[in-house]
C-alpha cells in the first residue's frame, strides 16, 4: 500500500480540529427558549448583551450557552398558612410565570437557573402567609377568595419583578379548612340562606296583603262616591229611562197599574 504524502497527515489533522471546533461552536436554541452567552475568557455573562434567540448560532468554542425556557410556565404550590384567628389553612395554588427576557443576563448572574426555588416560591409563600393572616376562615371559604387571590398576586409581584421574573397570575384552586370549622361554616351559611328565604316569603306576603287592602279600599271609596252622587231625582230618572226601554221591547206587554212607591209605573206581563 502506498504511503500518504507527508503533507496529507497535517491536513487531515487540521480538518479534524476544524470539524471539532465547528461542532463545539454551533448552537441551536429551540422555540420558546433563549440562551445566555458565558464568555470563559472574559467576565462571564455580560448583562448588557441581549440573549440569544431561537435558531442556529455560532459562538467561540471556548464559550458556552446557558439555555433558559422563556415560555409561560406553571408551578403548583401547596401551602399551610394561618388565618387571622390562628387556624391552620391549606392553600392549593398554581403560579404562572416566565423569566424577564430583556434581563435574562442579570437574572442568570444574580439568581441562576434555579431562580424558581431561590426567589419565586419563597415569595409566593411569604405573600400567602401575609394575606391570609388578615382574613377569617369564613371569608376564605366564601366571598373573599377572589380578593385574597388578587392580593397574593400583587404582593408576590412586588417581590419578584424587581428580580427579573415576570409573574403572570396566581390561581387559588382550593382552600382546605379544618373539618370542624368547615362544617360549622356550612351550617351557618345554610341557616343564613334559610333566614333569607323566610324573610323573602314574609316580604312577599306583606306585599300581597297590601295589594288586597289597596284594592278593597279602592272599591269602598268608589261605592261611597257612587252612593253620595245618587239622589231621589237621579234614581227616578234612571227608573223612567229603564221603563221606556223595556216598554219598547217587542217581547213585552206593558200594563200600567197606578204607580209604585217611587212614583214610577208598575209594568206587568210579557210574551
Amino acid at each position: 500500500m502506498e504511503k500518504l504524502p507527508k503533507v496529507a497527515l497535517p491536513v487531515i489533522v487540521v480538518v479534524i480540529i476544524l470539524f471539532v471546533l465547528i461542532a463545539k461552536s454551533a448552537v441551536t436554541i429551540d422555540s420558546g427558549h433563549a440562551g445566555v452567552l458565558y464568555e470563559t475568557l472574559g467576565d462571564g455573562v455580560d448583562p448588557e448583551k441581549p440573549a440569544l434567540g431561537p435558531g442556529f448560532h455560532i459562538v467561540a468554542p471556548w464559550n458556552r450557552v446557558i439555555d433558559y425556557e422563556t415560555r409561560q410556565q406553571e408551578v403548583p404550590e401547596k401551602m399551610a398558612v394561618l388565618s387571622s384567628n390562628g387556624l391552620d389553612i391549606k392553600l392549593d395554588a398554581s403560579v404562572l410565570y416566565e423569566p424577564d427576557l430583556s434581563n435574562l443576563g442579570r437574572l442568570h448572574n444574580e439568581k441562576g437557573l434555579d431562580y424558581l426555588n431561590r426567589v419565586l416560591q419563597p415569595a409566593v409563600r411569604s405573600a400567602a402567609r401575609s394575606v391570609v393572616g388578615r382574613y377569617t376562615p369564613e371569608q376564605l371559604y366564601s366571598s373573599k377568595r377572589d380578593a385574597i387571590q388578587e392580593e397574593i398576586f400583587e404582593e408576590t409581584k412586588k417581590i419578584v419583578e424587581p428580580q427579573y421574573i415576570k409573574l403572570n397570575d396566581i390561581l387559588i384552586r382550593d382552600v382546605t379548612l379544618p373539618p370542624t370549622i368547615k362544617e360549622a361554616i356550612e351550617r351557618k351559611l345554610k341557616q343564613e340562606q334559610e333566614s333569607l328565604e323566610y324573610e323573602f316569603r314574609l316580604v312577599t306576603a306583606e306585599k300581597e296583603a297590601q295589594k288586597v287592602r289597596i284594592e278593597a279600599q279602592g272599591k269602598a271609596d268608589a261605592n261611597r262616591i257612587l252612593s253620595a252622587s245618587l239622589n231621589d231625582r237621579i234614581l227616578q230618572d234612571k227608573g223612567i229611562e229603564a221603563t221606556m226601554k223595556l216598554s219598547e221591547s217587542p217581547n213585552s206587554k206593558v200594563i200600567v197599574i197606578g204607580s209604585g212607591d217611587s212614583g214610577l209605573p208598575i209594568i206587568l206581563g210579557n210574551q
